[in-house]
């Protein structure tokens, strides 16, 4: 997997301050893509074991929040699974922090149905770390520059809970 920028002290995409991770690779292809450039999946660098404990360290200080993960799209399936070793690590010594994640997947269709696109052998256990999942692709028709922390209507930011149900994040 590789990663195409790493933002600390991140103030836009979450509450909070925080770390954000932006991985490589997003099939979605949207239509006025912030971050085209990190549709490849080869783009950037090797996310590493150091590159983990890099994100981990910035996120000790008590002013930190949490951590976002973005992308390219973090919901691809080798990204989901490059992904896992960070958020169990992340949960482990961090368990007052909270973790976003922004996907142009849908969670009840694609995340959570059988045979969903984006659903693997890692996908509850990745879900399990999440506290707010930003999902749905962007639709630059949907664009509206008042919404907080998504860029288009059809998007939704939900809090998982921990039973896996989701509510609707308040703005």
């Amino acid at each position: 997997m590789k990663y195409a920028n790493i933002k600390y002290y991140d103030i836009a995409n979450g509450l909070g301050v925080r770390t954000s991770l932006f991985v490589s690779g997003c099939t979605h292809r949207c239509k006025g893509c912030f971050n085209e450039i990190a549709w490849d999946f080869d783009y950037g660098e090797e996310f590493t074991d150091e590159t983990i404990e890099t994100i981990l360290k910035s996120c000790e200080p008590g002013y930190i929040s949490g951590l976002s993960l973005l992308g390219g799209e973090p919901m691809e399936l080798s990204n989901q699974r490059g992904l896992l070793p960070l958020l169990l690590r992340f949960r482990e010594r961090f368990p007052e922090k909270n973790i976003w994640c922004y996907t142009g997947y849908t969670y009840e269709t694609d995340l959570l149905a059988e045979g969903g696109k984006a659903r693997c052998e890692v996908t509850d256990a990745f879900l399990d770390c999440v506290d707010v999942l930003v999902d749905g692709e962007f639709d630059r028709e949907l664009y509206d520059i008042s919404l907080k922390f998504r860029g288009s209507r059809n998007q939704r930011v939900l809090q998982i809970h921990e039973d896996g149900c989701p509510e609707l994040f308040a703005d």
